[in-house]
């Protein structure tokens, strides 16, 4: 948001506070100041001057010699090119010894043989925007001559753009600002109380509020008569380009006038394109409008508009509609300024690709107390420069729908507490005032009004600013109190805190060993958004309700999972050139809505088994490569006991025989296998990459090393051959092993596998090892 210094100046006493004084205020107490530029570059000795005779050249066509009144008892002469020089005009006159930007010294020349003692300047000449005038920069009839023009257009102002947060929709107006800097400088607000203008008509419109939940207040004010050629005002031009808005027209830029002012957005429309009553409503399904920049917006349920008998005529909290608009010819217009709920008005204009200075401020919230007087002021302005007869104000409001103010309590121990310094009793209630805030006394010190209240608990019942959403909590007013108060006056000390070191047991594996171990397997870690698109997960085949993220639609939803993220690195790496990758990462995922938020590790390997080299045959990674890395991930747990992979029951993202479930124990810790083909070709990857995720809590997890007496007698190895049908897996016969060799089983292995001659089809042999 841009403002001009001196605005802030006319509407709060500032006396004796510097320019930098108040920018350092401004940062320190949270409206960030982006950039403080001047408003015009050094110049000096320019003046008003008018033009009271000009002739033409004799010397020249294209050049005439003017005599310039400055205010002195002779005219000076003035050789002039502008096509705009004449008599009656005022302008800036840069005279003898002026220095313009740029360092250019004015001296006496000779143009064509006669002489010039000084210039006329044009706004560019200065420094200024041109304004659309080709030639001298025209001033007002009532500039007064020999003066200044420095002085006289204030151009020792300064543009300060501040950066507000979400939060801070009050300060989106020259009042809000007065406000907080009545607060942070202790000072008065001079702004003036726009005067209500008596109606001298009785014309009203019928307004209606389909929706009152969404637009709970609305108000208009019919002005007939106005003069649809009056040009707005130098002053109010100046503003508002201070402000980085562009003069248009006279109800225009006094709609963008007030909004810079109070912060409320307004809209006119042409009387005669209104057929009927204005109604507030939603969008019907398939409704088109035309907005004020000629597009074509395409609208559904989802939009508030304002419409009248027979169409819509805006974009309710966005933009007007073209049809509707004021133009040159209007002569009758409707005023209005309405309340609309932020949660309407959100994302409304991200929609239809706009941003609008309504919307900005509208899905941020926007004070209700504020339309009738935005309109007060909008309609006295508009009656002073360009005439006309108003009506009466045409009101329609649904008071249960109005956000209602509701008191917060301070506590005295809790500001102490919470601040580390006290501050004063008449300070805190100094600030809170000064913030417009509704202040009820300390019971404490009036015993007589609360003889039962609790010490502990006294402070102050505190009612917001109806423009102040953002205060609902006891904090919030701590952290108001702090910033007016100074950060920079609350002392540095370390708090005084009882810190319990956290001791990991032996129970308990640390996260770094688990890295370090994969990174020893040649396994790089990977770090990805905590966000992913929907899109990538519905290819996965993952269902549920992910909680939504509205900042991107690429990135839309949390992660149920990292293997989506950790694939599409994948990608990025292959699409470089890189055909041998090997991630993992740890991270949260986000499950059932965001009520579950478990901790997983998760990894990924395609290309060559091993890095190209002289000793090895070359083959690309498989299953049983990334098994091996999952084995030694899990460390104490790989015994005959505790770790088996169930397979054909993988999820649909996995080929289906190339895949299981790792289980430890009896509970399912997670996935490994190769991915599906058809989602290789999706993500169009290449190679067939292998991956696993794994609860992280059950990998850490381990078993403490308990003492044991030793055997008594020595081990013995006992190999066995067993034909199986091919349907029994390894883990089946390992489970029988443990049950049938109970405690003097030690450890069991396969070292064979046999198909062929001597066994019949669908039966394999099993060659295992026992050490008892």
């Amino acid at each position: 948001m841009k403002i001009s210094e001196f605005w802030l100046r006319e509407s709060v006493d500032l006396s004796g506070i510097s320019r930098t004084q108040l920018l350092d205020k401004l940062t320190a107490a949270g409206l960030e100041v982006e950039d403080c530029a001047d408003v015009a570059p050094a110049f000096e000795g320019v003046v008003i001057g008018e033009i009271v005779n000009c002739e033409k050249h004799p010397n020249a066509d294209k050049l005439r010699v003017c005599q310039v009144n400055v205010g002195e008892s002779v005219a000076l002469q003035i050789v002039c090119g502008a096509p705009n020089a004449r008599v009656g005009l005022k302008a800036p006159l840069a005279i003898v010894g002026s220095v313009l930007p740029g360092g250019l010294t004015i001296k006496i020349g000779k143009l064509r043989g006669v002489e010039s003692f000084g210039m006329l300047c044009s706004s560019a000449e200065l420094g200024l925007p041109a304004g659309g005038v080709d030639g001298l920069f025209e001033l007002p009839a009532d500039a007064p001559v020999g003066a200044s023009i420095r002085e006289y257009l204030k151009l020792d102002d300064a543009i300060i753009e501040l950066k507000m947060t979400p939060n801070r929709s009050d300060c989106l107006g020259v009042h809000g600002l007065t406000r907080e800097l009545c607060a942070l400088f202790n000072r008065k607000a001079t702004n003036k109380i726009s005067q209500v203008v008596v109606p001298s008509i009785a014309d009203q419109i019928e307004i209606t509020l389909a929706d009152p939940a969404a637009c709970p207040r609305y108000l208009g004010q019919v002005i007939k008569g106005i003069n649809a050629q009056a040009v707005s005002p130098l002053w109010l031009q100046e503003r508002l380009r201070r402000c980085g808005i562009r003069s248009i027209h006279p109800v225009v830029d006094i709609s963008n006038y007030v909004l810079l002012e109070f912060g409320q957005p307004m809209h006119a429309f042409d009387l005669g394109a209104i057929k009927g009553g204005i109604t507030v409503r939603r969008a019907m399904p398939g409704e088109i409008l035309k907005t004020l920049d000629e597009q074509s917006a395409n609208l559904d349920a989802r939009f508030l508009v304002i419409g009248d008998a027979e169409k819509a005529l805006a974009v309710a909290g966005v933009m007007g509609g073209f049809e509707s608009r004021v133009t040159t010819e209007s002569v009758d217009i409707f005023f209005e300024a309405a309340h609309f709920a932020p949660e309407v008005i959100m994302g409304r204009a991200r929609l239809l690709g706009l941003h609008t200075d309504a919307s900005h401020r509208f899905e941020r919230g926007v004070d209700a107390s504020l339309p009738e007087a935005a309109l007060a002021r909008a309609t006295s302005l508009l009656v002073e420069i360009c005439g006309g007869q108003v009506g009466p104000i045409c009101r329609s409001e649904s008071p249960a729908h109005l956000p209602s103010v509701n008191s917060v309590h301070l506590r005295r121990a809790k500001l102490d507490e919470v601040l580390g310094v006290h501050v004063s009793d008449a300070q805190v209630e100094s600030v809170l005032r000064d913030l417009g805030f509704a202040v009820v006394d300390n019971p404490a010190q009036n015993p007589a009004q609360n003889p039962a209240q609790n010490p502990a608990q006294s402070g102050w019942q505190v009612t917001p600013h109806s423009a102040r959403f953002d205060i609902s909590i006891e904090a919030d007013l701590i952290e108001e109190i702090a910033r007016v108060y100074g950060y920079d006056l609350i002392p540095v000390r370390l708090p005084s805190l009882r810190l319990t070191p956290y001791a990991p047991t032996e129970a308990e594996r640390p996260l770094a060993n688990l890295r370090h171990l994969l990174a020893a397997r040649d396994y790089q870690e990977a770090i990805t958004f905590a966000f992913t698109s929907s899109v990538g997960l519905a290819s996965f085949g993952f269902t549920g309700h992910p909680i939504k993220n509205p900042l991107s639609a690429d990135i839309d939803v949390m992660r149920p999972s990292l293997l989506p993220n950790l694939l599409n690195a994948v990608a990025q790496n292959q699409r470089r050139q890189l055909d041998r990758v090997r991630l993992f990462e740890t991270g949260v995922v986000f499950l059932d809505a965001g009520k579950r938020e478990p901790s997983r590790i998760a990894g990924v390997a395609v290309g060559a088994h091993l890095s190209e080299q002289w000793g090895a045959p070359t083959r690309a990674v498989d299953f049983f490569d990334v098994k091996g890395d999952v084995d030694a991930l899990l460390g104490s747990k790989q015994t005959v006991h505790y770790v088996a992979f169930s397979v054909g029951t993988a999820p649909e993202y996995l080929h289906p025989g190339r895949s299981a479930k790792v289980i430890l124990g009896a509970v399912e810790i997670g996935v490994i296998g190769q991915l599906h083909p058809a989602l290789i070709k999706t993500l169009d990857l290449r190679g067939a990459p292998v991956v696993f995720e794994l609860n992280l809590a059950a990998v850490r997890e381990t078993q403490v090393p308990k003492a044991q007496t030793l055997s008594k007698f020595p081990s013995s190895r006992r190999d066995l051959a067993i034909v199986l049908s091919e349907s029994v897996s390894f883990d089946a016969l390992k489970s029988c092993a443990r049950d049938a060799g109970g405690e003097i089983l030690h450890s069991l292995d396969c070292f064979d596998v046999y198909r062929g001659a001597g066994l019949a089809e669908g039966r394999k042999s099993l060659a295992i090892s026992l050490i008892l």
